[in-house]
């Protein structure tokens, strides 16, 4: 594979306001909203960015490139996170940094398991508190020397990627009745409206999880998610 330019030359020092500056950075995330915000965050930082939203566009992404860091949801459209996690940690030659992240706490620790070497709770928005998580996770050797500001900079992404994510919902809804996919409908829109501080949604997607984890009928919840979702779009996005 030819390198491109931007490999031939160094990478860019740190400085005290972008400390992740020269750092390359792999979001695997299916939400467009949650992966916004990921990227405003790495972009204020310093950091490069790219985005897979499956394990299946992760693993075309790291066949043609290796990034510095690797932030890895856990629960994905076409499989665990965590599995993504235990593959880039036990490489022959591992990947730098792999950080889990998720909307459920409970997810740390299958993360933890899986080699990461850390973890973002979801939703993440204050810029120092992202950048400490990033640097904490990185090997000493590669952590900037010298004084960092700390910054309570919060970050917004824009409401047109939640729009995006409640769109999805809606086409899997129409096109499938959603049957066999109301698990990762539920996990993916409970992790969206924790992002979106959409307590109206978290709620609904709860308790659709609850009904199928012990075989409940679930067609008011599915009607009342399919409502829900039709209500956010044709608000534009804001719950």
């Amino acid at each position: 594979m030819p390198l491109a330019l931007d490999d031939l030359m160094p990478p860019p020092k740190p400085t005290s306001q972008r400390p992740l500056l020269g750092l390359t950075v792999l979001v695997v995330e299916d939400s467009r909203f949650a992966s916004e915000a990921v990227r405003l965050l790495c972009l204020r930082s310093g950091a490069r960015i790219r985005r897979a939203d499956s394990l299946s566009a992760a693993h075309k992404h790291l066949a043609a490139y290796r990034p510095n860091v690797v932030i890895v949801d856990i629960g994905l459209p076409d499989g665990s996170g965590a599995d993504l996690i235990d593959e880039l940690t036990h490489l022959h030659s591992p990947v730098d940094c792999v950080i889990g992240m998720s909307g459920d706490s409970g997810a740390r620790a299958l993360s933890t398991a899986a080699g990461a070497h850390g973890f973002i709770e979801k939703p993440i928005s204050n810029l120092g508190a992202f950048q400490t998580m990033v640097l904490d996770a990185l090997a000493r050797d590669d952590r900037p020397t010298g004084l960092r500001m700390v910054t309570g900079e919060h970050i917004d992404p824009d409401l047109a990627a939640l729009q995006d994510d409640f769109a999805h919902v809606a086409d899997i809804l129409t096109a499938h009745d959603g049957e066999g996919m109301l698990d990762y409908i539920a996990q993916f829109l409970e992790s969206v409206a924790r992002t979106a501080g959409d307590a109206e949604i978290i709620e609904a997607a709860q308790s659709l999880a609850r009904n199928r984890n012990v075989g409940h009928t679930h067609r008011a919840d599915v009607a009342r998610i399919a409502g829900l979702v039709q209500n956010r779009i044709a608000m534009g996005g804001a719950g």
